[in-house]
């Protein structure tokens, strides 16, 4: 098949990577230097380009006004698109832009999906990513065997913005479990245990989870090079209390992370992996979780 792939960042050029192994067609439009293990595929000069060759365009894209700019912007992919084509985009934004941007493209003739994702770096190296689709059954089953080769569980959710709904839940839940993590190893560290040997006590319990597992391990071993940087959390929990106030419910924890959040962006951090949101704590605490014998 032909697939076009916008978006060749930290996990879109793995993803992109996956499509070029299976014997797809690929064809790219990025500003920097195309990565060695897609050397293969083909470089267009604009992203009209991408979606005129292409019969299935994906965006791994950071925010809601860059995947806007991509579809609709001068050169967008919406001028190269013609009746039949399918864009499906795996960015993580506003519920509420998608189902425009969705009915923008099905005018044109063509089909849409949302389909973030989660899984990180290492889940898009490793084509285990989570992707939660909203869109058509239709269109979601033409293109799964595309979406089989970058994830594992793959969930056709509803329809066109219910995939982006998903993936805000997913980084509430997220977000709120990596500051638990941190505040019990703060704890921990801070009344004088060895928060690797807390650490390693806890997976055996029913506070054991992946992000214990991983981001418990970062904290401890002072890692914190992206993965999924701050910044794009801090975005994704910016939809979530924007959708909040439009539905006029309450996330006063999710309200919490989002704060935590802004403190470790204002000491210059937000670049970091999300699993620094612990410096956060630790500036609070004039305390540093410790890496343990």
């Amino acid at each position: 098949m032909k697939v076009g792939f916008i978006g060749l960042g930290i996990m879109g050029a793995p993803m992109a990577q996956h499509l070029l192994a299976a014997g797809h067609e690929l064809f790219v439009r990025t500003r920097s230097k195309v990565p060695e293990a897609l050397s293969a595929a083909t470089v267009c000069p604009t992203n009209t380009a991408v979606a005129q060759a292409a019969d299935v365009v994906f965006l791994m894209l950071p925010d809601t006004p860059d995947v806007e700019l991509v579809l609709f912007g001068k050169d967008g992919i919406a001028a190269g698109l013609s009746k039949g084509k399918t864009v499906v985009d795996m960015s993580s934004i506003s519920p509420m832009e998608t189902k425009r941007f969705a009915q923008a493209v099905n005018e044109l003739g063509c089909d849409y999906l949302d389909a973030p994702v989660s899984g990180g770096e290492v889940g898009a190296k490793a084509a285990s990513l989570t992707i939660m689709v909203g869109g058509d059954e239709a269109v979601f089953e033409r293109v799964r065997p595309l979406l089989q080769l970058m994830g594992k569980n793959i969930t056709l959710v509803g329809g066109n913005g219910d995939g982006q709904t998903t993936k805000v839940a997913n980084q509430i839940i997220v977000a709120l479990n990596i500051a638990a993590v941190g505040e019990a190893l703060l704890f921990a560290s801070k009344a004088g245990a060895d928060p690797a040997k807390v650490r390693q006590a806890l997976m055996g319990g029913f506070a054991a989870s992946r992000i214990l597992e991983v981001h418990g391990e970062r904290m401890i071993k002072r890692t914190f090079n992206p993965g999924f940087r701050i910044a794009l959390h801090q975005k994704d929990l910016g939809l979530a209390l924007a959708g909040a106030k439009t539905l006029g419910v309450a996330l006063p924890q999710t309200a919490s992370a989002a704060q935590l959040m802004q403190v470790c962006a204002a000491h210059g951090w937000d670049q970091l992996d999300h699993s620094a949101l612990v410096k956060g704590l630790e500036t609070m605490a004039a305390h540093e979780v410790a890496q343990g014998e």
